[in-house]
């Protein structure tokens, strides 16, 4: 689990979520949201920030995974 997609993937399931229910938390399109998970496309750090507000996951998990800090 290192990448980006594969983290957000995990922890919206650890959360219990759809992709659906979590993009309707975020703001964010489902089918944006399927890009990320599959990693063909990359947020912004403000989309990442309201991410893990929304699965409550510190946004440095997902900021390390795009090498970012």
């Amino acid at each position: 689990m290192n990448t980006f997609g594969e983290k957000l993937k995990f922890y919206r399931e650890q959360s219990g979520m759809s992709i659906e229910e979590l993009a309707v938390k975020a703001r964010i399109g489902k089918n944006t949201l399927e890009q990320y998970e599959k990693g063909e496309q990359i947020p912004t750090t403000q989309t990442i920030l309201k991410l893990s507000t929304v699965l409550d996951v510190a946004a440095s998990v997902f900021l390390e995974a795009l090498g970012k800090k």
